[in-house]
């Protein structure tokens, strides 16, 4: 049987595209699904490609068939951050996207990754039913996007030498940090930044463009980090690092669905969150496994750690992005609002 480290080096190297559906008297609507992760199956591989292959299959068959999927995992159909783009135009109809990659497009995005906002997958899922969660779902409305499925992952820190822990071990570094507000965090403690998505910070490492990257345990894993690093900071029991990661879906594509449809789809992604939040809390704690096996040193944060790097987040990203416009101020605000 292939392991999971197998399948998805095969799928790095051979993208697989799948269809899912049944044969109908009438033409399948066909969505195209894109993400930048590794592919795999349904059972084997990176979480978030098996939970876009689950949404189709189980879209497939509520629908009778109506609703067919082709899965472009590896950023093969579109390169990764104008995926975000594609969906508002509706060249792309669904994207498992990690929302902070579209700030340079929609800055208002940016809270999917606000350092020390997030601090617990329980209050990052509570998002959905509280204001902040109406809030934001109208916003990203209004730019083109529907959410589908709400989905957090806490994260950690890849190094290729020492190990960047408290913001004091920051300084001299040379860090992937995955959003402009994190960056600020960084750059605050004494850090250079480099911006580019997870899926290319092997190479930065690699070649020491990176000295280390920030990203979820989901992607220290699947993007094989632990090859180019020695030591691991892990998020498994506290966390400053919380992206949102939805599978998003584009307004034109879901205008043109009839009711039905559209109700499948909501229904379908909604019920999929237990599943995402469960495939990363799983890979919180398989990271670290991951790393001891390479002979890395893992470190785990704990909260003086997480508040230490909260307070630096306040006093700059957090107040820098409220002032950027009165939906960021009005998302920070109902967002501080969600206790942890």
């Amino acid at each position: 049987m292939l392991s999971r480290r197998h399948v998805i080096a095969s799928a790095l190297a051979a993208p697989a595209i799948l269809r899912f559906g049944i044969g109908t008297a009438h033409a399948a609507t066909t969505l195209k699904i894109s993400h930048q992760f590794p592919g795999g199956t349904v059972d084997k591989g990176d979480f978030r490609d098996r939970l876009c292959r689950v949404f189709a299959d189980e879209v497939s068959k509520r629908s009778g068939g109506e609703i067919a999927a082709e899965i472009y995992p590896n950023s093969s159909l579109i390169k990764t951050v104008a995926q975000f783009s594609a969906m508002r135009k509706g060249a792309l109809d669904i994207s498992l996207y990690p929302m902070p990659y579209a700030g340079g497009e929609v800055p208002e995005t940016n809270i999917g990754l606000m350092p020390g906002l997030v601090t617990t997958y329980n209050q990052g899922l509570r998002w959905k039913n509280e204001p902040v969660g109406k809030a934001l779902s109208d916003f990203l409305a209004d730019k083109g996007i529907i959410l589908l499925t709400w989905i957090w992952q806490a994260g950690g820190v890849a190094s290729r030498s020492r190990a960047l822990v408290t913001p004091e071990d920051a300084k001299g570094m040379k860090v992937r940090g995955g959003s402009r507000e994190m960056d600020m965090v960084l750059q605050t403690a004494g850090a250079s930044v480099l911006s580019v998505p997870s899926n290319e910070i092997y190479t930065a490492m690699q070649t020491g463009a990176c000295d280390a990257g920030l990203t979820s345990s989901t992607s220290l894993i699947s993007f094989r980090l632990e090859e180019v690093a020695k030591a691991l900071t892990s998020g498994a029991k506290a966390s400053y690092w919380f992206m949102l990661e939805p599978l998003m879906m584009s307004k034109a594509s879901f205008d043109k669905l009839p009711k039905n449809q559209q109700d499948i789809l909501l229904t379908v992604g909604a019920e999929l969150e237990a599943f995402g939040r469960k495939g990363a809390q799983e890979d919180d704690i398989e990271v670290a496994k991951v790393y001891e096996k390479a002979g890395a040193k893992v470190t785990e944060l704990d909260l003086d750690t997480v508040n230490k790097w909260r307070d630096i987040a306040r006093d700059t990203a957090w107040k820098d992005y409220g002032a950027k416009s009165a939906n960021c101020a009005k998302l920070l605000k109902l967002a501080s609002d969600v206790a942890a």
